[in-house]
């Protein structure tokens, strides 16, 4: 299938959309309604995937005492007979917590499936509210399920191409490792840093210390370069300056590289390892950065 980007329309509803959530009045013909809630249903492309539910309460308990400030923002699905929610999830969920029996919405006529996956997505990355593991399948669902490519996805959600493709490669990690992102244990620069290992088992001996929490993401960044070649064995057999050498560009490109050489050092290759096409494809995008 081509692949095919969001389209115009989609910057039209994306600022009506920015408009409902600041404090400018309701576009033009997208009044605001009061729905009964159970005439209410989730976004089926909702990238978050878990609702903190101290902070529900909360939000619950200042929607009793104060009403609700902002409205959601639904599209109504005659197959359903039924209004789906675009933005406000968070917020329909708190009324319910608050023991309201409807809410205030503006509805929008009619929105396609790319449409709704995409609001939903970049309404919740404005206001940061996914974690990362949230934002990677929130991304690979809109490029899987619509041929949406990582240039346009960058572009409509504000994020730079590299921002994106280093969000996606957080899914190659095991659930494990992805389930402690989602929960805070690590972060995602840790996740980069597991990244940079290739072997398994050695990629779960710096998994193992970094829920210990002891170590910042630039000393994960560190360990996983010694994981990758053992600094003892490499500083013996090689001169300081390359070692040094390739210690900076791995940092610099997130993966292992090598300094290959016979003899004298003015001849030789230089070696840039990857483990994905999305990781290529973020080392290409790392070194056209550096060279403007």
């Amino acid at each position: 299938m081509a692949r095919q980007v969001l389209g115009k329309g989609l910057d039209a509803l994306l600022k009506q959309t920015q408009e409902v959530l600041g404090t400018a009045p309701a576009p033009e013909g997208k009044n605001i309604q009061k729905i009964p809630l159970a005439d209410i249903v989730p976004n089926r492309y909702q990238p978050r995937r878990a609702f903190d539910e101290e902070s529900l309460a909360g939000l619950a308990e200042s929607i009793k005492q104060h009403g609700l400030t902002q409205p959601i923002v639904v599209v109504y699905d005659g197959g359903l007979d039924k209004y789906e929610i675009v933005v406000g999830e968070r917020r329909f969920r708190a009324s319910k917590l608050a023991g309201l029996t409807d809410i205030d919405a503006i509805v929008h006529k009619s929105l396609s499936d790319k449409e709704l996956s995409a609001l939903a997505l970049i309404e919740n990355i404005q206001r940061e509210d996914l974690n990362p593991i949230e934002v990677a399948h929130g991304y690979k669902n809109l490029m899987q399920k619509f041929a949406v490519s990582q240039a346009d996805l960058a572009q409509y959600c504000g994020k730079s191409k590299a921002a994106v493709s280093n969000s996606l490669r957080l899914l190659e990690l095991p659930v494990d490792m992805q389930k402690a992102i989602e929960g805070g244990i690590i972060s995602e620069g840790h996740g980069r840093a597991l990244l940079m290992i290739a072997d398994s088992k050695k990629r779960e001996i710096l998994f193992a210390r970094l829920k210990t929490g002891r170590l910042s993401v630039r000393q994960a960044e560190a360990a996983a370069r010694d994981i990758i070649a053992p600094k003892e064995a490499k500083q013996s057999a090689r001169p300081a300056e390359v070692v040094d050498f390739e210690a900076g560009l791995q940092k610099a490109l997130g993966t292992k590289v090598e300094v290959k050489y016979a003899g004298k050092m003015s001849k030789g290759t230089l070696v840039i390892h990857y483990n994905s096409l999305d990781q290529l494809e973020n080392i290409a995008e790392r070194l056209k950065n550096k060279m403007l």
